[in-house]
């Protein structure tokens, strides 16, 4: 009989359909083999420096030039970029709708130099250097006072949104806090008003306690799938220190994250055959730093299935895997 299930941080349900039930090696085993042949044109390929708006960030060998070779990450502006640095944050009435311009920021971390290596395949070291990245670049765009969001998140294949394959994430830093987010921090308040604990302290806690739904975990991080999960292999990385924001984390714990962040990917890489995915690190507005209700944390989306007009009509998303055995089958993966 179908289930169903709500999460406790943001009070969505869900639909396990174990009528309509696959098991998680339904799903193709050998990853898929990348591209031998690099593309024609790459802009973000070392020697392509000059077709990219100039870097923010790189780290770099040292005695090379800016926006020049010699970089093994390097952060740009998008070229396309959802929002800009300059306009007014004046919000404008027009009779019964409402505008403003679109000002923020939005940029690119690639990644590393390499078109065809990812964050499973590159040296441990290479992805730390990420994580302290977007460490370094959340840090600086919280400094804008027009901000009050920072989202950092990766599209890993087209079916996720990725348009260039070349490694690499994104970082948007908005002057609103987005309705979802809204909600989503609105519901992890009200669960601190009735409980006095943070809901995600909690969740950790009870699954642990369980143990059924548990990936892996290190001396910083925990890893599981979720309760309730809209999508099969939908996967959290939660922080076991309490804190509000990302940019909060340091140094050790950035490298912890790489760490089990790389390994988390690399699972899902060999045991899913490289599968499109999206990964966002949630983290708590400007304004709600240092509050004990929220917990930042990054949530892993599987493109193993496509919303409906069920989804799309109800927000209540049907799960053909129960999350017990997505966990039982990514942790019996070297």
């Amino acid at each position: 009989m179908s289930e169903l299930r709500q999460n406790p941080a943001t009070k969505e349900w869900v639909i396990i359909a174990t009528e309509r039930a696959k098991r998680p090696e339904d799903f193709p085993k050998t990853p898929s083999p990348p591209s031998a042949e690099l593309p024609k044109f790459c802009p973000f390929c070392p020697g392509n420096e000059d077709s990219t708006p100039p870097e923010v960030l790189s780290y770099r060998k040292e005695g090379t030039e800016p926006n020049k070779s010699g970089w093994w990450i390097r952060v740009i502006r998008n070229r396309f970029a959802a929002l800009t640095p300059d306009g007014s944050l004046e919000r404008k009435e027009l009779g019964f709708f409402r505008s403003m311009d679109g000002v923020g920021h939005h940029e690119v971390v690639i990644e590393m130099p390499e078109h065809h290596k990812s964050i499973t395949t590159a040296e441990r070291k290479q992805v730390e250097e990420i994580i302290l990245a977007y460490r370094e670049r959340y840090l600086a765009l919280v400094e804008d006072p027009r901000v009050q969001l920072v989202i950092i998140f990766k599209n890993h294949g087209k079916a996720a949104g990725s348009s260039l394959e070349h490694p690499h994430s994104q970082i948007v830093a908005t002057p609103i806090v987005p309705g979802r987010i809204r909600e989503r921090i609105e519901a992890a308040i009200r669960h601190y008003d009735d409980h006095g604990a943070c809901v995600y302290c909690e969740i950790m806690k009870e699954e642990k306690n369980e143990g059924k739904r548990i990936v892996l975990e290190n001396d910083d991080f925990f890893v599981f799938e979720p309760f309730a999960p809209r999508s099969p292999f939908e996967t959290w990385v939660l922080p076991k220190r309490h804190s509000s924001t990302f940019g909060q984390i340091t140094i050790d714990e950035a490298k912890n994250l790489a760490a089990i962040l790389q390994t988390t990917l690399k699972k899902v890489h060999s045991g899913l055959g490289n599968p499109d995915y999206n990964f966002v690190i949630h983290t708590a507005p400007k304004r709600d730093v240092n509050e004990e209700y929220y917990h930042w944390h990054i949530q892993i989306i599987l493109r193993l299935s496509i919303p409906a007009g069920f989804e799309m009509g109800s927000g209540i998303y049907i799960n053909v895997i129960p999350p017990e055995e997505c966990a039982r089958f990514l942790r019996e993966i070297d």
